[in-house]
């Protein structure tokens, strides 16, 4: 696996295989890497000749409260990771390389980024469109793989790609979970032991809100209650959103149809924030 530090080096890495005739995927990551990510790699390698892993941990998507200093890094580890999983080049540009002295552009998606996730954190969506955009240029990619976890991100960065006429493919991959069902990620090395074991709430209420859907005389507002009391039952758990929304425009749904979404965020104890999502079927 080459490690690639540098713009030039990572286009020239991309031509070298261009001209072998190998097809290209690619994986954006901000490093820390989990099983969820290593699951990324491995479809990834099913879809082209080389992958590409890039580890950047972007300064434009997190807001001036957030855990930029903070989140966990340990480049070492996730270079060992990626290259057992068979990665060909591991892309880890400084923030100075990506961004310069004077950067002053930015991609905004602008209808789906407003709720959800983006309606407590302003801007995140717009540093997100931006970087894959620029990783886009960079990789010029066949393919790229992004989690389900994020699921507002994927149903942005797929309208970004659609309206910006990228020459690629976006594929996602499902949510990998933990063995009781919390969804991996690398914000859950901040729980303490005791959080940790609470946060199995977060899948709990969803395999509730999938029961309660299951029900056509429950509402949608009682479903997205029951699972906001599930989960504020546990101490110091409280609830930042859970909306049953249109799986594709992310427009908040009056009932339950064939491609609707349970996504939820939650803070512990003010210090982590925790993400999940589910699809809801009436039968």
């Amino acid at each position: 696996m080459r490690r690639v530090a540098t713009i030039a080096e990572m286009r020239q890495c991309r031509d070298d295989w261009r001209r072998q005739g190998l097809s290209v995927a690619l994986a954006p990551t901000m490093g820390f890497f989990h099983e969820g990510h290593l699951a990324l790699m491995r479809r990834a390698k099913t879809l082209a000749d080389r992958v590409v892993v890039s580890l950047f941990v972007n300064p434009l998507q997190f807001g001036p409260n957030e855990d930029l200093a903070s989140y966990p890094r340990d480049l070492e580890r996730d270079a060992a990771l990626a290259a057992e999983a068979g990665v060909d080049a591991l892309f880890i540009p400084t923030t100075s390389e990506m961004y310069g002295a004077d950067f002053q552009t930015k991609v905004v998606v602008s209808g789906l980024s407003q709720g959800l996730c983006g309606a407590s954190r302003p801007g995140h969506f717009d540093g997100v469109a931006t970087v894959v955009t620029k990783l886009f240029h960079i990789v010029a990619p066949d393919v790229a793989v992004f989690g389900e976890k994020d699921f507002q991100q994927l149903a942005v960065l797929k309208r970004m790609a659609a309206d910006l006429h990228f020459n690629l493919r976006i594929v996602s991959q499902p949510i990998v979970r933990e063995q009781d069902g919390l969804a991996m990620s690398s914000r859950n090395s901040y729980l303490t032991a005791a959080e940790r074991q609470s946060a199995v709430c977060l899948s709990q209420s969803l395999a509730l809100a999938k029961q309660l859907a299951r029900d056509e005389s429950v509402s949608v507002a009682a479903i997205e209650q029951a699972v906001t009391e599930y989960i504020e039952k546990q101490p110091g758990f409280v609830v930042e959103y859970a909306s049953v929304v249109d799986g594709e425009s992310l427009r908040h749904a009056d009932a339950v149809g064939q491609n609707s979404l349970l996504a939820l965020a939650a803070r512990v104890n003010g210090r982590v924030r925790l993400i999940d999502n589910a699809m809801l079927r009436r039968s």
